[in-house]
């Protein structure tokens, strides 16, 4: 997994670092309707600590994730979907004892039948746009590719690209 990447600039009197975290998670949990608001859904997935894994060989991709010791990140999130399978969504991740980030859809994702049989599938953009904790201030991007089971299992996956600051 690549370390996170510093750089430096200097904002008025002080030097600001602005460290660059790049990392990917998978997530499970579950989707569903919210009651009485049938354009709206909630979710709640979860990610343990995990080294993701890719092996390409002539064979096609191995893949694996490994859990590891750690916290985990848990995402809420609701979305409104409408009816070009199309959704918007906004909610927050925390990532274990760190802290939190709070993302909005930036345009639109999207949503559709997946080659499985009785599954969905879809990505979407996430701009964020705040956080807590290690994460105060925080800004970037996260992408999610998901697929929901027929009765709301959901798996999804984050690629993040998160800019924190610290003041020295």
């Amino acid at each position: 997994m690549p370390s996170p990447r510093a750089s430096w600039r200097a904002v008025s009197s002080c030097s600001e670092i602005v460290r660059e975290l790049v990392f990917a998670l998978e997530f499970r949990g579950r989707a569903g309707p919210v009651p009485g608001m049938p354009s709206q859904r909630r979710a709640r997935t979860t990610a343990p600590s995990q080294s993701l894994r890719a092996i390409l060989t002539a064979d096609g991709v191995e893949t694996t994730v490994e859990p590891l010791d750690g916290d985990a990140a848990v995402l809420e999130s609701r979305v409104e979907r409408f009816p070009d399978g199309s959704f918007i969504e906004d909610g927050s991740i925390t990532y274990g004892r760190a802290g939190a980030i709070t993302f909005a859809t930036i345009g639109r994702g999207i949503v559709g039948p997946s080659p499985i049989a009785g599954w969905a599938h879809g990505a979407v953009l996430w701009n964020v746009t705040g956080g807590d904790g290690r994460f105060a201030g925080a800004h970037g991007l996260i992408t999610s590719s998901f697929a929901v089971s027929p009765n709301g299992d959901v798996i999804d996956h984050h690629v993040a690209r998160i800019y924190i600051q610290d003041l020295h």
